[in-house]
């Protein structure tokens, strides 16, 4: 429901958020979820994953390949603390990461414009199975080796000229999509 025209709102004031300590934060239950970063360039980019993590209290971030690690100040730029508080670990190749996650059961849905892939507007995540999502480096996407690993592949529909969003960008809308549908399906409000 959206606020009524004339009713007055105010901005919340930092005190007034209800945030977590980042030692609470490590000892919430977290959703069943884990992003893979293939070679991600950019370490503002891997900055601004640790950000979207943390505000979706996602499990843990794998970074692959070239992808920065903490501690690396254009990382802490974006990530603003949250390396702190998420999860992660490095793997040399996304094919290990994968390899990984797999023997653990998880769904691995990756991130690309793909013929047969699934529009994000008609996903309907696994229920309460693991989920992993593969997010592709910023020049040339997803590796197909990694496409071919994967178990489904989901597309962000876009109606612009570029078809490109920045791949943190693209993080932000699938995770919130995912979660709003697991919980709204499980009738779970956080």
């Amino acid at each position: 429901m959206l606020p009524q025209k004339n009713k007055k709102m105010r901005k919340l004031a930092i005190q007034e958020l209800n945030r977590l300590s980042v030692e609470e934060y490590k000892r919430i239950e977290k959703n069943p979820v884990i992003v893979i970063l293939d070679n991600i360039r950019s370490a503002n980019n891997t900055g601004s994953f640790f950000r979207t993590a943390d505000a979706f209290a996602i499990e843990a971030l794998y970074l692959c390949g070239i992808t920065a690690r903490p501690p690396h100040r254009d990382i802490q730029k974006t990530a603003i603390g949250s390396t702190e508080s998420v999860q992660w670990e490095y793997f040399s190749t996304t094919q290990e990461a994968i390899e990984t996650l797999k023997k653990s059961g998880y769904q691995i849905i990756t991130i690309e414009q793909c013929d047969n892939s699934t529009p994000l507007g008609c996903y309907r995540p696994p229920g309460q199975q693991k989920t992993a999502f593969v997010f592709g480096n910023e020049v040339n996407g997803v590796d197909q080796s990694i496409i071919n690993m994967s178990d489904s592949c989901l597309e962000i529909p876009q109606w612009g000229t570029k078809h490109s969003l920045n791949v943190s960008v693209s993080a932000g809308i699938v995770l919130w999509d995912h979660l709003s549908k697991v919980h709204s399906a499980t009738k779970e409000i956080r």
